[in-house]
């Protein structure tokens, strides 16, 4: 009998795991939640366990008991987690093993040790990885926090240590703050993971954000996929990603490689894992954290070494040996990944809900496209702002800048605005153009009239032309009608040829 396989997510990521599912000749069974009952991931499913949640508080994806009693119920042999949700939930993990379901990711034990900053730097100390100048463990209050940033010198910045995301985040730029800071990113981590402890560390004023893939069996073989640029960040979340980095050499990306699977070897990892570093001015590195699972940005790693990356994850599930080498893995090509979240950029990227009347993806051998929503679909509130990811692939960085900018050209969405226009600005600006950009781009460099230019006006007062012909005068147009509200003159740039 084919084994079954529960997704315990939805959006884009359950249709790429529905695909790794069927290419291993599983069968791929979804929850429908009541907050998203016409969503697209449903249409690739080959079973799907209605949710029923409309009256809880909180969606089924969210909801570790019930997860469990349902794939249960559903004779569910394996349980892949997506990212986000409970993806690095130990808890969850540790359920799915107790009730004799194969959880696809690392162990339990592992979860919860990465998942708590300060266990995973004393562990990366012992494997010989170096790390940003901070606090050892837990700082127990304000005034120890302050007692601490005196000594290694401001600015610096609070962080949660079971948090991620950016949430239980605070930078510190002078003592008179600390103790409001501290409080209010304690406060925050506590309501977002149930643990209001704080750490401390210097803060890197202008540093790169660079990550290595790695992957491991259960059999003691690890390897690594090269490393992710990830600097581009709004909220402290990602918002467009490429592999490789230009700022990392053969040789750095040697050392680098070595370093992540030797400390993930030292702690018996196996499954995907994300080994993150940060990247001061001069060029030295130190050990930031690990993810332990499957990453948002994972494709243009794909893309370059040719390795599917959730088809090993099940693989080694499955307790397979993973007959990866080294040796073997060759980066080829450059890759870059723009995320298309339902966001204002002009208005502190702040989220857009509503109706998407129709949307148009770029089509070429060159384009990877992963999407959860297709015309008709609804953006809810209930969910992360994310609706698609355009991958593109090219020979080198300036090939696939060129061809990243012609792909988002040809994207169109009508009905909100997105952070398509903010991506085609990054992949314009010299900072970009010349891989110095930083994790400080978007706070200190972006500003939103760089989304605006002549053209933008010229193409607004042609659209208000068209509105008001087609609205006030009802002349007949094979144009659609556009409302003010939803006018997007990126989208009738390109949708009347302008």
């Amino acid at each position: 009998m084919k084994k079954r396989l529960l997704i315990a997510n939805r959006s884009e990521i359950a249709i790429r795991i529905i695909r790794a599912a069927h290419k291993l000749g599983m069968l791929a069974v979804v929850f429908q939640s009541d907050r998203e009952p016409d969503a697209l991931y449903l249409n690739y499913a080959d079973e799907i366990i209605p949710a029923r949640d409309a009256a809880n508080e909180k969606p089924i994806f969210l909801d570790p008991e019930r997860i469990v009693n349902l794939a249960l119920e559903h004779n569910i042999d394996l349980l892949h987690p997506g990212y986000g949700f409970l993806s690095e939930n130990p808890d969850f993990a540790q359920l799915c093993v107790e009730n004799g379901i194969n959880f696809i990711g690392p162990s339990p034990e592992l979860i919860r040790d990465m998942g708590l900053k300060t266990v995973a730097k004393s562990m990366a100390i012992k494997a010989g990885l170096p790390l940003v100048p901070g606090s050892d463990g837990p700082v127990n209050d304000a005034e120890a926090a302050k007692a601490f940033a005196d000594k290694i010198g401001y600015p610096v910045i609070l962080k949660a240590s079971a948090g991620g995301g950016g949430r239980g985040m605070r930078i510190v730029e002078k003592a008179e703050t600390i103790e409001r800071n501290f409080k209010s990113a304690s406060d925050e981590a506590l309501a977002a993971f149930g643990n209001g402890d704080m750490f401390i560390e210097k803060y890197l004023q202008n540093p790169k954000h660079l990550e290595f893939q790695i992957m491991g069996d259960k059999h003691g073989n690890v390897v690594h996929l090269g490393e992710r640029e990830c600097s581009l960040q709004r909220k402290h979340q990602k918002i467009l990603e490429e592999a490789p980095s230009a700022s990392v050499t053969p040789e750095m990306r040697k050392e680098m490689g070595d370093m992540a699977v030797r400390f993930a070897k030292s702690i018996g990892y196996y499954s995907a894992g994300t080994i993150e570093f940060i990247m001061d001015e001069d060029g030295s590195y130190f050990f930031m954290e690990m993810n332990t699972r499957i990453q948002v940005e994972h494709p243009v790693t794909e893309m370059i070494t040719g390795v599917d990356l959730v088809d090993w994850q099940i693989r080694v599930a499955l307790d397979e040996v993973l007959t990866l080498k080294q040796e073997d893995i060759q980066i080829k090509g450059w890759a870059i990944e723009c995320r298309v979240n339902t966001e204002d950029p002009q208005n502190r990227f702040s989220p857009q809900t509503g109706f998407i009347d129709r949307i148009h993806f770029p089509q070429d051998k060159t384009i990877r496209i992963e999407t959860g929503v297709q015309s008709g679909s609804v953006v809810t509130p209930y969910f992360d702002s994310m609706i698609a990811k355009i991958i593109v692939h090219g020979t080198d960085r300036t090939d696939v800048i060129k061809k990243t900018l012609a792909a988002l050209y040809e994207f169109s969405l009508i009905g909100m605005k997105t952070t398509v226009p903010f991506c085609r600005t990054v992949l314009q600006h010299p900072e970009f153009v010349n891989a110095t950009y930083t994790t400080r781009w978007v706070d200190s460099v972006f500003t939103p009239e760089m989304l605006e230019n002549e053209e933008d006006e010229m193409i607004g007062a042609l659209a208000a032309t068209i509105m008001y012909a087609s609205e006030y005068l009802q002349l007949s147009s094979d144009l659609p009608t556009y409302k003010n509200d939803n006018l997007n003159v990126w989208v009738l740039n390109k949708r009347l040829n302008y």
